[in-house]
């Protein structure tokens, strides 16, 4: 292990748990922990808290990775002031901190920075268009972090599940051992992508980076899209965890057969959600050579972790 030190915000969370393991080979990874400091109660302003820049200059990183969010999005419908603070403000004060310290940033976010309308794949380039406060604050979030450090990788993700914390995968393995039948939205198209595979890749990207000393100026710095392989709606994403999960031996009162496929426009929430979530990873494949399992690997290695 080199002696680099990597700071890692939101290590509690579904990313972050995934991430303290991916990154433990690349140096000493320091993970703040809500009790030493929580985000969510920093003064809302354009200022960096104190306690915020106290933090990171006693800790001096190398690297620091911002795996924090507001990731509630029908609550951030009426809840924006929290989440333009965890979503924009914090990456933005961890940019300009990282550019004083001379650390690297690595941050994440999402496919709701688009509208959803387009035919085809997402692009790094294409134009933006959130249609909810989640999506219009994460794409706040990129361009702070964008203005005021060279050194940074974003990530846009997409449909994150994993073993650990909340998601859709667990969601449904809960409710298919409750309800014998289930309505799920068909008509939004995406990729599941494991919280592992996102804390794979980013570590092997920021080894490259690091190991090859790159240069700021450098094009590979940047956003990258980091989606699994392949695409589904939520409909077959759910058909495909009842199938598996009956297969591994898990008791379940719902089948394939007992889910009914909705439109978006039937199942009324707060917050826009994109029809189309599809994020063509082109770029981080060939710039960095690395191949993206489907997003079936993911969710196979995930009901096998679960089940253990």
């Amino acid at each position: 292990m080199s002696n680099r030190k990597i700071l890692l915000f939101g290590a509690n969370g579904q990313v972050g748990y995934a991430l303290q393991t991916a990154l433990a080979p690349l140096g000493q990874v320091v993970c703040l922990t809500r009790a030493q400091l929580d985000l969510s109660c920093l003064p809302v302003g354009d200022a960096i808290p104190v306690a915020l820049k106290d933090l990171v200059h006693s800790v001096q990183p190398d690297v620091i990775v911002n795996a924090a969010a507001y990731t509630a999005v029908d609550r951030a419908e009426s809840d924006a002031v929290q989440a333009e603070l965890l979503n924009a403000s914090v990456p933005g004060w961890l940019a300009k901190l990282a550019q004083e310290t001379g650390a690297c940033l690595v941050h994440y976010s999402t496919d709701y920075v688009f509208d959803g309308t387009k035919q085809g794949t997402y692009v790094e380039t294409d134009s933006t268009n959130p249609q909810s406060v989640y999506g219009a604050t994460k794409l706040q979030g990129e361009l702070a972090v964008a203005a005021s450090c060279d050194r940074h990788l974003i990530f846009r993700t997409s449909w994150v599940f994993g073993a650990h914390g909340g998601n859709f995968l667990k969601t449904m393995l809960k409710l298919g051992q409750e309800r014998d039948a289930l309505r799920i939205v068909s008509d939004q198209i995406g990729a599941p992508t494991s919280a592992e595979l996102i804390a794979r890749v980013t570590a092997k990207v920021l080894a490259i980076m690091l190991d090859q000393q790159i240069d700021a100026k450098d094009t590979r710095w940047g956003t990258c899209h980091l989606v699994a392989a392949g695409e589904t709606s939520w409909f077959d994403y759910a058909r495909y965890v009842f199938e598996k999960a009956d297969q591994m031996g898990w008791k379940l009162k719902v089948t394939p057969q007992s889910i009914t496929p909705i439109a978006t426009a039937d199942y009324p929430v707060a917050a826009k959600r994109p029809l189309n979530s599809r994020l063509n990873t082109a770029k981080l494949r060939e710039t960095f050579g690395i191949a993206l399992p489907s997003w079936q690997v993911g969710v196979d290695d995930v009901l096998a972790a679960l089940k253990d």
